[in-house]
């Protein structure tokens, strides 16, 4: 099976300018997931699909094949598929590369680990899926507001939350989807679409400044207690 991962880095973000390529603990978050991809061994060849150079350039600097997208493709209205159809159409006409399985890896999901993916694509070795959505577990009572009130989603769920079943919602820490699907539905999301569960770590997604600071003082934490395994 010929596994293509793409990681869509944009250069344009609201929120925090070139968010993709801000240090955290003194590394590029782009940085984390290239490495990550890279030692993979599901993964054939891994792609980078940004509309900025100096994103560009930094994922060149940390490993990772680099295609330009048109600036159509880098506005906030431009969706995931529309990129990761474009990096197939390109990789087809250039080089008559036709993967099997498009990986989606977000970039702002600097705690994915290479096990994640080595679950993520295995999936596919075992099951009929067409496609794999990552999710997170929650214990959560949820609810919407009508009229000014809570009304639960769930009635009737239990008050101590380890006795509630879980519920599921999606993270964007991993997809992954066939080609055929994702030309033939133009989504990444199929009829077949397995879940594989994400870690509450590894699902911590950045988006704010605040998100880089909580994800800087967990990675230190994470350094500091290697070192202290090693001492």
């Amino acid at each position: 099976m010929i596994v293509l991962g793409i990681i869509p880095a944009r250069g344009g973000s609201k929120s925090i300018p070139l968010k993709n390529i801000k240090p955290l603990c003194r590394k590029p978050l782009l940085a984390y997931t290239i490495e990550s991809a890279l030692q993979s061994n599901s993964i054939n060849r891994l792609v980078v699909s940004t509309d900025h150079p100096q994103i560009a350039q930094i994922a060149q600097e940390y490993g990772s094949e680099v295609i330009m997208r048109p600036a159509e493709l880098a506005t906030d209205d431009a969706t995931t598929e529309s990129v990761l159809l474009h990096v197939l159409e390109v990789l087809e006409n250039r080089d008559k590369y036709i993967p099997d399985v498009v990986l989606t890896l977000e970039p702002t999901a600097p705690f994915r680990t290479v096990n994640l993916i080595e679950k993520c694509i295995n999936i596919f070795n075992l099951s009929d899926a067409d496609s794999v959505i990552g999710v997170v577990e929650s214990r959560s009572c949820y609810g919407k507001i009508v009229d000014k009130q809570f009304e639960f989603l769930f009635p009737g769920q239990l008050r101590r939350r380890q006795l509630r079943e879980p519920l599921y919602k999606e993270c964007s820490t991993i997809y992954a989807t066939r080609v055929s699907t994702l030309r033939n539905r133009n989504s990444v999301l199929g009829e077949k679409l397995y879940a594989l569960i994400v870690p509450e770590e590894e699902a911590i997604d950045i988006n704010t400044n605040l998100d880089f600071k909580i994800a800087e003082a967990l990675m230190q934490a994470k350094v500091s207690a290697k070192e202290e395994i090693h001492d």
